[in-house]
C-alpha cells in the first residue's frame, strides 16, 4: 500500500507483475496505457484495476515518456537501472517525486500469486475502471486516511480495507447493464446453488457430498450437480477441491501453522492427503510453495 505524490510531468512503467493492482486516483486525472490498447483515462475519484503479470504504464500525459521503472519485488529505478528507491521514499507508505506535487492517487497491490484466485483473474479484462460516484461506499477516503498512520496493527487494517474495496469494485463493475458476469458469479444469486456455494466456502473442513449440499438445498443430488456444473461450469466436488486448496496455498503463506494443522483446516484428513492433492493440482508440494516457489 502507498500514497503517491508526483509532479507533472511524470510516467511509471510497471513491471512489477503482480497478480492484481488497485488504482485510486486522488487529485488529477491519469493516463494508463495497457496491453496494447488506447490510453485509458483514470479521472479524481475514479477506481482502476490491473491485472498482472503485464506490463504497462500510468502517466500524467499518454506521451509522457517513463522515468521511473516499478520491477518485482517492488524495486524502483530508472529507465536504465539506477536505484530510485531512496530518492522517491517520502516516508510512511508515502512514495513519488515531490511531497507536494500536484497528483495524488492510493495503490495496493497483490503481490503473490495465491492472493488472489485464478477463478476471479479469468474474469477480469486486463484493466477495468469503476467511476468513484459508483460504488456507494466510503472506503477509498477511510483507505486514504489509514494509509500514513503507523500504529499496531495497521498493516492488517490496511489489508482488509483493500480487500473491502476490491470486492466494492468488483461488484459495481460486474452490475453494469452490459457486464458479463462469469458463471460462478452469477451462481451466488443462484436459489440452488447459492446456498451450496456459501455451505462450502463457511465450513471448508466439513466432509461435504454432493448429497449433503442438495440436501441442504432442499434438491435431489442429480438436480444440484447439473445446476452446479452449468452455472459454475465444474462439478461440486472440483469445486470443493479448488476451494481447499486455494484456502491451503494462502494458509501456506500467510501463517506458520503445520502442513497437518493446514489439511485439518481445509478438509483433509492429514498432511500426506493434502500433499498428494497439492501437488497434482499445482505442480510442487506444499512445502516448496510455502518457500515461494512459483506453482505450474
Amino acid at each position: 500500500m502507498l500514497r503517491a505524490t508526483l509532479a507533472p510531468p511524470w510516467a511509471v512503467r510497471i513491471r512489477d507483475e503482480a497478480p492484481l493492482t488497485l488504482l485510486v486516483m486522488v487529485r488529477d486525472p491519469a493516463w494508463v496505457l495497457a496491453g496494447g490498447a488506447d490510453p485509458v483515462r483514470v479521472g479524481p475519484g475514479d477506481i482502476a484495476v490491473l491485472r498482472g503479470p503485464d506490463h504497462y504504464t500510468v502517466g500524467d500525459d499518454p506521451a509522457t515518456p517513463p522515468q521511473i521503472v516499478i520491477h518485482p519485488g517492488q524495486r524502483c529505478t530508472t529507465p536504465d537501472g539506477v536505484s530510485l528507491s531512496e530518492a522517491m521514499d517520502l516516508g510512511v507508505r508515502a512514495w513519488g517525486n515531490d511531497p507536494d506535487g500536484s497528483t495524488e492517487m492510493l495503490i495496493g497491490t497483490y503481490q503473490q500469486g495465491g492472493a488472489v484466485t485464478r477463478r476471479l483473474l479469468a474474469a477480469l479484462p486486463a484493466l477495468l475502471v469503476v467511476p468513484g460516484d459508483a460504488l456507494g461506499t466510503p472506503l477509498p477516503e477511510l483507505l486514504g486516511a489509514e494509509i500514513a498512520r503507523d500504529e499496531p496493527g495497521q498493516e492488517v487494517v490496511l489489508d482488509r480495507l483493500l480487500d473491502l474495496l476490491l470486492i466494492a469494485v468488483l461488484r459495481a463493475w460486474f452490475a453494469r447493464p452490459d457486464a458479463e458476469r462469469p458463471g460462478w458469479y452469477r451462481a451466488h444469486g443462484d436459489p440452488v446453488v447459492g446456498p451450496a456455494l456459501k455451505l462450502i466456502h463457511t465450513d471448508l473442513a466439513h466432509p461435504w457430498t454432493v448429497a449433503k449440499l442438495a440436501a441442504e438445498a432442499g434438491v435431489s443430488r442429480a438436480t444440484l450437480a447439473q445446476r452446479f456444473g452449468r452455472l459454475v461450469g465444474e462439478p461440486p466436488m472440483a469445486y470443493l477441491t479448488g476451494a481447499r486448496l486455494a484456502r491451503a496455498a494462502d494458509l501456506l503463506r500467510e501463517t506458520d501453522a503445520t502442513l497437518d494443522a493446514v489439511a485439518r483446516r481445509v478438509g483433509y484428513g492429514n498432511a500426506f492427503a493434502l500433499s498428494a492433492a497439492f501437488k497434482r493440482e499445482r505442480g510442487l508440494s506444499p512445502q516448496a510453495y510455502r518457500s515461494g516457489a512459483p506453482a505450474d
